[in-house]
Formats: structure tokens, sequence, C-alpha cells
């Protein structure tokens, strides 16, 4: 077996592997043998068939065998023993030369290896990255007390309509009439949303109802029909007011500070305040953590300033993506692939530096605060933790999202590497400020 290196530069190498007859033909032999003991044909025992019968059966897949074994493992002996930090996988070359299957052959194979290069970049006090810390302002404080309210409020009956506010109301066309249908103002179209507004209780008024609810599902739903026998019904209704219903906020007192907050942990307005500021910073913190994490993220990619074997890049993913994707779809990919591609390396670079490792206790971690936040989206907070834990080993048993797990709990053990070992320069900032940052 002969090797040829060709290291075309830094990030890139074309290797040829000749291998001839001898570096094959004892596992073909042994391969043969296999197949000839484990062969049930026809007119012959069990493992008896003549050898010539075999190889005439199975020689061809027999020999593809036996030279891929040698390849595999010459091609992978080659990347260990020169230390290649391979990216991807060995692409054949453009100019692999016309192979003939024959037992007893030379063969000739080339490929394009490429590889990352050797991060050595500090991690250190001298990296200097901006900490936001965005001031409580009277406004924030003001627009958290009112959807706290709100939060709590509860519908109750009103004179008139505002924007806002919902109806009880009878529609009547003639020929179908549809009782006690609740609706809210800002459904209605924007261009008919007047003719609802500074309605009192027993009025009557007219409308296109095509034209005022334009949603096909929420309009049959609202005249109580199928989707499908919309088209045929007069659109033109007379609409009676019940009754009005507006939104309340809760009133600021002891029963809502209990609800809020639990039984006597807030029992006065300062107290109240106070856990309004409280939860202001906390989402602020949240905010300037991320801000921190994209600062941190840039700053160390500049630092890094990795070179990669774009090329090579784009074909093996064009390669490993075949009836996926095409070409042209790569390409147009391709800048955001190499953005998260180069973090990656960062990423891995920074855990190795600092012995850091995802254990199976962060995974879990990680995966029940994930289950909490999607039970928390649909409104559904304080879940048990038995359904947490089980939504949690859902969602690791799954490839997918387990891989997008552990790359979350590396970011996070990374950037609580950054922040312990850089400097932080505290910004103070205002809302305002800190949301128009790019």
């Amino acid at each position: 077996m002969n090797i040829i290196k060709n290291q075309i530069d830094d990030l890139n190498y074309q290797v040829t592997i000749e291998i001839s007859k001898d570096d094959y033909a004892e596992n073909e032999r042994k391969k043969l043998n296999d197949y000839k003991r484990r062969a049930d044909i026809k007119g012959f025992r069990k493992g008896m068939a003549p050898l010539s019968l075999i190889q005439r059966l199975y020689g061809d897949q027999v020999l593809y065998e036996s030279v891929n074994t040698v390849l595999s493992d010459a091609l992978n002996n080659f990347i260990r023993d020169e230390k290649i930090r391979i990216v991807g996988e060995p692409l054949s070359s453009a100019d692999q030369p016309e192979l003939e299957w024959k037992s007893g052959n030379d063969f000739s194979f080339k490929f394009d290896i490429a590889q990352t290069p050797e991060l050595t970049f500090e991690v250190s006090a001298d990296d200097k990255i901006p900490y936001y810390d965005i001031n409580v302002t009277e406004a924030a404080k003001k627009e958290m007390k009112k959807n706290m309210l709100q939060q709590l409020g509860s519908l109750q009956e009103a004179e008139s309509t505002k924007e806002d506010d919902y109806i009880v109301a009878d529609l009547d066309n003639g020929e179908i009439k549809a009782e006690g249908v609740y609706i809210s103002l800002r459904n209605v179209a924007e261009d008919h949303r007047n003719v609802f507004v500074a309605r009192k209780a027993g009025e009557t008024f007219q409308v296109n109802v095509n034209e005022a609810f334009q949603n096909e599902t929420d309009r049959a739903a609202m005249l109580k029909v199928k989707k499908e026998e919309l088209a045929g019904i007069n659109p033109e209704f007379n609409i009676t007011v019940v009754n009005v219903k507006t939104f309340v906020p809760a009133e600021e007192n002891q029963d809502t500070y209990d609800k809020m907050f639990g039984e006597g942990v807030v029992k006065s307005s300062e107290e109240f305040e106070a856990k309004i500021v409280e939860r202001i910073e906390s989402n602020h913190k949240q905010e300037a953590d991320y801000r921190f994490s994209k600062d941190a993220r840039d700053y160390f990619l500049k630092k890094a300033d990795i070179a990669l074997p774009e090329a090579f890049l784009k074909r093996w993913l064009v390669y490993v993506n075949e009836g996926k994707f095409t070409a042209e779809q790569v390409d147009a990919e391709f800048d955001a692939f190499l953005a998260d591609f180069r973090w990656q390396l960062v990423r891995g670079y920074i855990m190795r530096k600092f012995d850091l490792k995802v254990e199976e206790k962060d995974k879990q971690e990680a995966a029940e605060a994930f289950a909490a936040y999607q039970y928390a989206m649909y409104g559904m907070g304080n879940v048990p933790e038995d359904i947490i834990k089980n939504a949690a080993s859902s969602v690791l048993a799954d490839e997918r999202q387990s891989r997008q797990i552990e790359e979350q709990v590396e970011d996070n053990k990374t950037m609580a590497a950054i922040r312990e070992h850089v400097t932080l320069q505290h910004k103070k900032i205002s809302e305002d400020k800190f949301r128009e940052l790019k």
C-alpha cells in the first residue's frame, strides 16, 4: 500500500491511497470462505457449495467489501496519524481515476480532506465586553403595574362600547337568527369598528357581516353555521345589543396582592411597588444577559478569526444533503452556516480550555426548564413535578431536541466561563436606548 499526501494549503489536502492486490487478498479470501460457510444454495448442503460457485455469485460484492475495508482503515489511520482536525468527511476527488473492479487488480483512490485551523486565543481579564445595566423608569413601573392588574381583571357591565370592549348581541337577517353572541370589537375589521362604538344595550344597527368579520372560521362560529354554508347566506344582518361588557383591571387591594404573590407576602402599595421593580429588574437582567451573550459571541468570533475551507464545506454540504437541498439552496444559507460553524469551534475550544463538560444532570435540568417554559406559554403554571419530568424525558428521547438541549447547555456553560474570566464593562442605559442597540 502507498499513501501520497499533497497538502494544498493549511486547511486542504489531497490524499492518494494506492492499494495492491496483496493488501486485500487475505481479506478477500476470508470473506469468500465466510460467504461459503453461510451460503444456503439449492442442490448443496449448507456450507458445502464449491468455492468457484461462491466466487461467481458473490465475488464482486466480496471484492468491493474487501477493498473498502482496507481503504477505510488506511484513511482513518492516516487522519489519526497526521492529527488532522477533519471537517465533515473525506470526499472523492474530482480527478478520481476510473476503476475496474476485478479481483487481482490494483486500485488507486483520491480523496479531498479538509481541516479546521488550530485555535490558540486566550480568555482573560484583558478581554473587555460591555454589560448593560438597564434603568428602571417610572414609565416601566407604571406599565408593569397596569399589566399585572389586568392579568387579574374581569369583564364587567358597561353603559356603552369603546374600541376594545365586548358586546353580547342577537344577530338576525330574516333567515338566520343567532342569539347571545359574544363579539370582541377588536375582532371587527378596522374600517367597520366605528359602527360598533358608543352602542348601548337595546340598540339595533345593520352590518354586512362578510365585511365586518373577515375571518370565515370566526364568522361561521358567530352565526352558528358550518363554514361551507357561509356563501349562501345574506350578509346583511341586524345586530341588537343585549348588553355591553368591558374589561376592568383588578383593584389594588389586599385580596389582589394575595392572589398575585400569596397570602400576606405583600401588604402595602410600597411593597407592591418593590415587587414590580423586582420583576422589571429580573426581566432586564434576562435581556442584558442575552445581549451579553450576543456581544461575547461576536467578540470571540472576531478574536479567533477562524479561516475555513469554504469551497470544501460547500461540496460537503451538498453531498450530505443530497436529495434534500440543491447547491443553490446550500449557497443561499452558507453564510449563516459558517457563522454557526465558527461559533461551534469557538465554543468547543472554550469548553476544552476550561475543562467544561455536559453531564446528564445538566441536560435533564435544561430539559425540565424547557418543558416548564412550554407549559407556561399555554398559561399552565405550577405543573406537578412528575409531569415536568415526563415531558423532559420525552424531549431528551428525541434525537434532534436532545442535541438542541445539549447545545444550549454548552452555550450556557461557555458564557458562564467567559463572564468569570473577562472584564465586564458595566454601562447604565435607558430601556429605550437599550432597545435601539443593534
